[in-house]
């Protein structure tokens, strides 16, 4: 075994120029396959749903509901109604009608930089 490295290390610790071959490709991923993986998670199905209201009532209360129970709600008629995708509030908005359905008019977004607060404190 010889102890004379120095042609063979030097190959490996010389750094690639920019512009070489496999120089950016060595460390950087595919733009093309970054763009697939952002796609997919673009597709991710989440729940999104709108909060009429809330009320706190002791479970007796829950035991004695039946059809036509009316349940008062802490929601004032008119008041701006939650938004929420997986749980977490995203947007306020307006009930309104659209082809006989409900649907919501978006009136306050939550900025993103808010949410991504909102979610590392829960």
């Amino acid at each position: 075994m010889s102890n004379d490295t120095s042609s063979s290390s030097a190959a490996w610790a010389e750094p690639l120029e920019p512009g070489e071959p496999g120089a950016a490709t060595a460390a950087t991923p595919d733009a093309a396959a970054m763009a697939q993986d952002i796609q997919r998670v673009l597709d991710i199905p989440v729940q999104l749903s709108v909060e009429l209201g809330r009320k706190k009532v002791p479970i007796k209360q829950v035991l004695q509901m039946g059809q036509g129970t009316i349940v008062e709600l802490d929601t004032l008629a008119g008041e701006p109604m939650d938004v929420l995708v997986n749980g977490y509030l995203v947007a306020q908005g307006e009930v309104v009608v659209v082809n006989n359905r409900f649907g919501i008019r978006l009136t306050d977004v939550v900025t993103p930089s808010e949410r991504l607060r909102r979610v590392h404190r829960a």
